[in-house]
């Protein structure tokens, strides 16, 4: 309220210092004689300020419209004007509606939209490192790959959009399933922006589907020094990569590089069943079984498994059933309760051919958890202890259907392998078997060590052992179809 009556206070104030000025002129006299030619004006005081003012106004109006000349000479001669600068700001808010209206109809699934779309923001825009990205994604969820794969190549030459060109012509390999070209592409990705998860990702695996160990090292070994794979995480799987690295080099007989890979790599990861075996077959190689006992010993306290018994027993090859069941009972000792070393003590007591000796160490194992294994030992004690047969077959024929206890199974899709892998076949995922009994149904082959081949009527003509360190002292059959013909046999 006070501001609008200041307000007409001081217009009021204007308007009579301006009539009390025009009546000073007026009161002046003679003003402004003008002579043009041979016509003279005169113009009284007032009328020569009014004259005045009109004729700056008619000097400002000319310079203007001399200055809008100037500047449509300019803009037809390509030149930068407030006229092209206002089409441009035309087409630029065109060009960013359009690029707005086809990443909606990206996320909502509209390619053909998308594409519509992308054309237009290109057509006005004309920044490519804006326009080129769009137009690839819609062309892919249209379908035309083709078109998508000229935007990404198109994309390669520019600095800024290298790395997004690179990476869309990976996602297309991949998705045509050529790992050939898509490691490549890869590692070119990897090089231009190694922090890229994603990347980092991709690239890990297809350098473990291939076999490429040592460049999979590397890429792990930047996960963690950027801080996107924890410590622990990146130990077990540096492991399991110079697990394989390992191998390679025994394929290669090439013992010292391979005993010192497959020893680093166990002492990265204890746990690691693999490993374990392979640096105590590297310490029994090069002459030291102390320290491949030594070594099993804790792998046997962490993790128990047939495989390391088996590696176990190739300390001493030669040494007789009771001795060998002596010369075990520190590693059982390690784990005493655990289900592998009662199945362990129990095969070595019948290759000992003490039978009491080994249905004591099973106990209620057959009855608590009846796995084929289980099942099979029982088998071989009550024929070692001269049971009827009838007492066997029962034995075995509860072993055919029954579970095949722990195998190494994939956790991602359950797969089921008879021995450890880095890359499950079925999947593709990295380090994802672990050593467990499979779900409810999925039987699956024997895994680790050969489950303890028995029993009945007549000798194979080339009987196994439980991972060749359990020789039955009896004359023993593989079982499978025929412990299936003897239950048949018996129910007939």
């Amino acid at each position: 309220m006070i501001w609008s009556f200041i307000k007409i206070v001081a217009f009021v104030a204007v308007v009579a210092a301006l009539t009390l000025l025009a009546g000073h002129l007026a009161d002046q006299g003679p003003g402004l004689r003008l002579v043009i030619g041979s016509t003279e004006f005169t113009l009284g005081p007032l009328q020569a300020a009014i004259a005045g003012v009109l004729a700056v106004l008619v000097v400002w109006i000319g310079l203007r419209a001399l200055g809008l000349v100037v500047a449509t000479l300019r803009f037809l001669n390509g030149d930068e004007t407030a006229i092209s600068r206002y089409f441009n700001r035309n087409r630029e808010r065109k060009g960013f509606e359009a690029l707005a209206e086809g990443m909606m109809a990206i996320a909502s699934g509209d390619g053909r939209v998308a594409m519509a779309k992308a054309v237009r923001a290109e057509r006005f825009l004309e920044r490519p490192e804006l326009t080129n990205l769009l137009m690839a994604q819609a062309a892919e969820l249209a379908g035309d790959t083709r078109r998508a794969t000229e935007v990404y190549k198109r994309l390669l030459a520019d600095d800024r959009t290298r790395f997004v060109g690179v990476r869309g012509l990976l996602m297309q390999k991949l998705s045509e399933g050529d790992t050939a070209t898509a490691l490549k592409l890869a590692e070119k990705a990897f090089s231009l922006n190694p922090r890229h998860a994603g990347v980092q990702d991709t690239l890990l695996r297809l350098q473990t589907g291939t076999g490429d160990w040592r460049g999979a090292r590397k890429v792990l070994g930047a996960k963690l020094k950027q801080g996107l794979l924890p410590r622990d995480v990146h130990s077990r799987r540096d492991a399991v990569l110079a697990l394989q690295e390992a191998r390679e080099v025994f394929d290669e007989n090439a013992s010292i590089e391979a005993r010192e890979a497959a020893i680093a790599a166990n002492k990265a990861s204890p746990d690691l069943i693999p490993a374990a075996a392979m640096a105590a077959q590297a310490y029994i190689t090069g002459g030291k079984p102390k320290l491949a006992q030594r070594l099993l010993i804790k792998a046997w306290s962490a993790q128990p498994h047939p495989d390391l018994a088996a590696a176990f027993a190739a300390i001493d090859p030669n040494e007789t059933p009771q001795a060998r069941l002596k010369r075990f009972e520190v590693l059982i000792a390690a784990r005493p309760d655990h289900e592998e070393s009662r199945l362990l003590r129990a095969e070595l007591s019948i290759a000992a051919e003490d039978f009491p000796a080994a249905r004591r160490a099973m106990g209620t194992l057959a009855q608590a958890h009846p796995t084929a294994r289980a099942l099979t030992i029982m088998a071989a004690i009550e024929r070692g202890e001269g049971s009827p047969d009838a007492v066997v077959r029962g034995w075995l024929a509860r072993a055919v259907t029954a579970s095949r206890g722990p195998q190494w199974v994939c956790d991602n899709c359950h797969n089921i392998e008879p021995h450890w892998a880095p890359v499950c076949a079925n999947c593709g995922g990295f380090d994802t078997f672990s050593w467990r009994e499979a779900q409810e149904g999925s039987l699956g082959p024997a895994g680790g060590a050969d489950m303890l081949p028995l029993i009945v009527g007549e000798r194979a003509e080339a009987p196994p052992a439980a991972g060749d360190f359990a020789v039955p002292a009896a004359d023993y059959v593989i079982v499978g179809d025929a412990a299936e013909s003897a239950a048949e046999k018996d129910a007939k």
